[in-house]
């Protein structure tokens, strides 16, 4: 997404905040908009509104997504899809420093933040360190002062758990706020397509396809033992719940103290991203 100076759009669920889920939690999933293309463009205007990948084998940070492009995708395919795509060298400076202010508006609000890459993660606002209880009210200040900080845009999720949260952030995009309440979350959990649940890639998806698994439904229909049979590790790693399926996250089911204490088990004295 090109930067912008306009204010965030917001599309929120009609029913606002979600109401506490299971073990009253509010997680925010935030994601920046095409990041390393939109950094491009922010410090280059001349890019702006073009068909914009960053260099590599494949294409990062994709501003071409009109055209089947997609970030995981081979350079050469990209430029058969699209002959005019604008390919633009890598600036990791500008990437750590645009990551580090967001990083910063994340910290302000939260006290556990867990990174999932340089460009997106999770927030647990069930007590916010500044602003209103609100998760709602908290996604809009953190993408205002991220727009205002650095230029870019953010997309955001809320709901009662980390898988939900993200979800609800790619329902967003672009530039956009999604919540989803325990109450919607069965029918959204039921018309999710396998390929969208966290851990199933595209091998996986085949093999639940072949069963006749192509969706939440599907997979709410059948049983646990059912799924550790035809999957093994993956199939233990999902789990049944009122008739709802939730790949486990961490958060779901905890309460405060039983967060922080597995958020920092998971993170704490391993590589990659720490949670402060």
């Amino acid at each position: 997404m090109p930067p912008s100076n306009r204010p965030p759009t917001s599309r929120v669920s009609a029913s606002g905040d979600p109401p506490l889920g299971p073990g009253g939690r509010k997680i925010i999933h935030v994601d920046m908009d095409a990041f390393f293309a939109s950094v491009a463009q922010r410090d280059d205007p001349s890019l702006r509104g073009l068909p914009v990948v960053v260099g590599g084998r494949s294409g990062r940070g994709v501003v071409a997504r009109v055209f089947g492009i997609h970030s995981a995708m081979p350079m050469v395919h990209a430029r058969r899809r699209c002959p005019d795509l604008v390919i633009v060298p890598p600036d990791g400076a500008a990437y750590r420093e645009a990551s580090e202010q967001v990083r910063a508006i994340f910290d302000r609000y939260a006290e556990l933040v867990e990174p999932l890459s340089i460009d997106e993660a999770y927030l647990d606002v069930t007590e916010p360190l500044t602003g209103p209880a609100s998760g709602t009210l908290v996604a809009q200040a953190i993408r205002a002062e991220i727009l205002q900080a650095t230029g870019l845009t953010a997309s955001a999720g809320v709901s009662f758990g980390k898988f939900l949260a993200k979800t609800a952030s790619g329902m967003a995009k672009p530039d956009g706020l999604r919540v989803i309440t325990p109450a919607e979350a069965p029918g959204v959990l039921a018309g999710l397509a396998v390929e969208e649940f966290h851990g199933v890639g595209p091998a996986t998806a085949r093999r639940l396809r072949a069963l006749g698994i192509e969706t939440g439904a599907d997979l709410q229909a059948r049983s646990e033992d059912e799924m550790r049979e035809a999957l093994g590790k993956v199939g233990q790693e999902t789990i049944k719940d009122e008739g709802k399926v939730f790949p486990l996250q961490g958060l779901e089911g905890k309460n405060r103290v039983e967060a922080v204490d597995e958020f920092r088990a998971q993170n704490l004295g391993k590589p990659g991203p720490k949670i402060v």
